[in-house]
């Protein structure tokens, strides 16, 4: 077997595209046409890193799973590295902004800059960059989609929040 290799899966999402390589989750994206650059295309049940990812992809969105164990390992720059691992102290049902994220790296300005990492983050639902929102509260920029955005912060909305809701 080639050390990367990929699965497809459908989810509540559209395609997920789910990206193994040795024994460690790289790649999440959701509906990737061209996976000609992920290795060979495996059945998730033969290949333990896809199945142990795929059922926790599945039970999350099933409402069954708030966290998740698979190994990952997100490569970029320092930076978006930096980035990427305060996305995975975002409780679930939580939200924080990007400006938040800035002040936390130790620099307000950064917001742009933390934007743009969050838009190259290759492991998305399982590094949550969706839990990231604008300052006054709006869903602004996903790579998966803004109505994908909207879709996971509903699944994550606490209850009491939930039955508040107008709509």
């Amino acid at each position: 077997m080639e050390t990367v290799r990929h699965a497809v899966i459908e989810t509540s999402l559209g395609d997920a595209t789910l990206v193994a390589d040795d024994d460690v989750l790289v790649c999440c994206y959701l509906e990737i046409a061209d996976t000609s650059a992920f290795g060979e295309r495996v059945v998730p049940l033969h290949d333990p890193v896809l199945s142990r990812a795929v059922t926790q992809f599945e039970e999350y969105l099933a409402g069954e799973r708030t966290d998740f164990d698979v190994p990952l390992r997100a490569d970029g720059d320092e930076f978006s590295e930096r980035v990427w691992a305060l996305l995975q102290d975002i409780p679930y049902g939580r939200t924080t902004t990007y400006g938040r994220l800035a002040l936390r790296l130790g620099d307000k300005f950064l917001a742009q800059r933390v934007g743009r990492s969050l838009g190259q983050n290759p492991i998305s639902v399982f590094i949550p960059c969706h839990r990231v929102i604008g300052a006054d509260g709006s869903l602004t920029g996903y790579a998966g989609g803004l109505e994908r955005k909207r879709l996971l912060l509903e699944l994550e909305e606490p209850p009491e929040v939930r039955a508040g809701r107008l709509f």
